[in-house]
């Protein structure tokens, strides 16, 4: 039997980081499915494309393969901006739905199950998963976690700025008419706002165990 871990949660909201260390803590395999939509938004950047063009955006989407995950130009500020856009094209996230699925049915040899993050993962991708975990955190906190995270890539982020970016990425998000963000009904919801990410770590762990005796 094999585990399957789902966690959502809007923009640096620490989604990614539990992500990979429940993995390592679990032997599981993990896909940031973020980086799916990073990777289309690349492709259309790279090629001079819009962003807004849903139908040259879906054509990239299925053509990406998981050799495209590793490009460092994948967590530019300019790559995320435009995946924000990319994401909320229905053709695309049908696209994309497909690669995820065989990802979380089809485990690397060797791992216990996986473990996927994004923001339709417990709702649209894995509806059947074993956890649902949903992360919150203001949208303050998550601005300057992302600011911090830019400055020390090299950028020079003002959190203002950051912040307003944030919100309108939450909304877009929120409101798009397809796998909008949202937890699933049967989700532990953890606000990370106040918390380490041992701490999260630790409070995911709990549920999961109590979940699956594990």
């Amino acid at each position: 039997m094999t585990l399957v871990i789902a966690i959502d949660g809007p923009a640096a909201s620490g989604k990614g980081t539990l992500a990979r260390r429940l993995a390592r803590a679990l032997n599981l395999a993990h896909l940031e499915s973020g980086l799916l939509y990073r990777a289309v938004a690349l492709r259309m950047l790279r090629a001079n494309l819009d962003p807004k063009d849903e139908t040259t955006a879906a054509d990239a989407a299925r053509r990406i393969t998981h050799g495209e995950l590793s490009d460092p130009a994948l967590r530019d500020e300019a790559t995320s901006a435009a995946a924000s856009v990319v994401s909320a094209h229905p053709a695309v996230r049908k696209a994309l739905v497909g690669l995820q699925r065989d990802f979380a049915a089809h485990p690397p040899e060797g791992t216990q199950g996986v473990v996927i993050d994004g923001r339709d993962i417990g709702t649209v991708i894995c509806p059947d998963a074993d956890c649902k975990i949903f992360l919150e955190a203001s949208p303050e906190i998550r601005a300057e976690r992302r600011a911090r995270e830019l400055r020390q890539g090299g950028g020079n982020a003002i959190s203002s700025r950051v912040l307003q970016d944030m919100k309108e990425r939450d909304a877009r998000d929120r409101d798009r008419a397809v796998s909008p963000l949202k937890p699933a009904e049967d989700a532990f919801i953890l606000d990370t706002s106040n918390l380490d990410e041992d701490e999260a770590l630790q409070a995911a762990l709990a549920f999961i165990r109590s979940r699956n005796g594990i």
